[in-house]
């Protein structure tokens, strides 16, 4: 495996993927079914010669790249890439801007399909000089943590051929990384992303005569306002967690005290132990509050994806690569994981494997704003070195 000659042929490639992921970003589709999303990046791997598997999670599928060179044993690297888009407003007056009202590929989605597609075309060229398989996996619904789970238990992994590492990369402003530079870390990189729901039940009553009445609505308050002592009285000052409520429903009409409430929230954390710990300790809040309030709950809490841990050696693997291709200055650590959630845990979670930043922070090309915000998009300069990444770190791991 030749570096200079893996980031030569990506950088000849740059603007394919560029057209590839504005096609993608004008046609954001959202959830499970991504019919036009899945269609367009069949088509462009049956152009590649890649062979398409089957689908897993709704249009969640897998393709495979089998190498030539014989060997005893046969080992599968996965490159994973999401596909889903968010349910928000471009506002952006680029001509690739999303054509669907409402939607929009606001967190780098479309450019991670591209550059997969990128990495795809790269080592169909090299399939002659490497032994086992690459495995593609386009993953749905990413962005309400569901896809992978779901892909997981359809058999994405353990159908043939049967998955042993896996790589994947997040684009934009997430960790701060400006345009050309990339960022790993070893261990925890993204949170546990969990959720909760709480219905209040009180007694409903005129406004004038509260005597009467158990507000529903006072009681949510009080424990939208106490649940902030979990993280800071109950939690270890040097772990790390996030209690947020971000939907608060209560109340009919201006003059009539409200018989229900309904909150929902997120919970994020960095340790399975603390995580562990949470349910109980969010519930031990809001049953204290309604005890002393005089009114009733329900309480639910769902996980999502677990902690985002990179396997030390495997992220090692990575960093070697890396610096080859792109030089040491270009491939930083980042110092601090980040409480935001990615179910590439998922996958983590059952095979080695890194998750790395792909810096695209470039204020003169106007990509400097934060994902899930309506003028997101990404340096479109820097595509090549996700793609030749993912092909220089598998042809390097499937070498051993």
């Amino acid at each position: 495996m030749n570096s200079d000659e893996i980031k030569k042929k990506a950088q000849e490639i740059n603007q394919e993927i560029v057209e590839w992921r504005r096609y993608l970003h004008q046609h954001p589709e959202t959830g499970f079914d991504l019919p036009v999303t899945e269609t367009y990046l069949k088509e462009r791997l049956q152009e590649l010669g890649v062979e398409i598997k089957k689908n897993y999670g709704g249009s969640g599928f897998a393709a495979v790249i089998q190498g030539e060179q014989e060997s005893p044993e046969k080992k599968t690297i996965a490159i994973r890439t999401d596909m889903d888009a968010l349910n928000l407003q471009e506002s952006s007056s680029r001509d690739y801007a999303s054509q669907h009202d409402g939607k929009m590929h606001g967190c780098g989605h479309d450019a991670h399909m591209a550059m997969a597609l990128g990495a795809a075309g790269l080592l169909q060229e090299y399939r002659s000089s490497f032994s086992g398989q690459v495995k593609f996996i386009f993953q749905p619904a990413e962005e309400i943590g569901e896809g992978a789970e779901a892909m997981l238990k359809e058999g994405v992994f353990t159908d043939e051929p049967e998955v042993d590492a896996i790589i994947g990369t997040h684009i934009g402003s997430i960790w701060s990384l400006p345009s050309g530079q990339v960022g790993y870390r070893k261990g925890p990189l993204m949170a546990a992303a969990d959720k909760i729901n709480i219905r209040i039940r009180g007694k409903g009553g005129h406004g004038a005569k509260p005597q009467e009445t158990v507000d529903a609505l006072v009681v949510g308050a009080e424990v939208v306002s106490s649940l902030q002592n979990v993280v800071s009285r109950r939690i270890d000052p040097l772990d790390s967690a996030v209690v947020s409520i971000g939907e608060f429903r209560a109340g009919s009409a201006f003059n009539i005290i409200a018989e229900e409430a309904e909150l929902s929230g997120t919970v994020r954390s960095l340790s399975s132990e603390t995580r562990e710990q949470l349910p109980e300790f969010i519930e031990d809040v809001i049953e204290g509050v309604c005890l002393e309030m005089g009114a009733d709950y329900e309480f639910e809490y769902t996980y999502g994806p677990p902690v985002l841990e990179n396997d030390a050696d495997f992220t090692e693997l990575f960093i070697e690569t890396a610096g080859k291709m792109l030089g040491e200055e270009n491939v930083v650590e980042i110092s601090q994981p980040t409480m935001g959630g990615e179910d590439m845990a998922f996958f983590l979670q059952e095979v080695p494997g890194t998750f790395f930043g792909l810096g695209s922070v470039n204020p003169e090309k106007g990509t400097d704003a934060p994902h899930h915000n309506p003028e997101f998009d990404v340096d479109e300069d820097v595509f090549w070195i996700g793609a030749a990444l993912f092909t220089a770190v598998a042809l390097k791991w499937l070498a051993g």
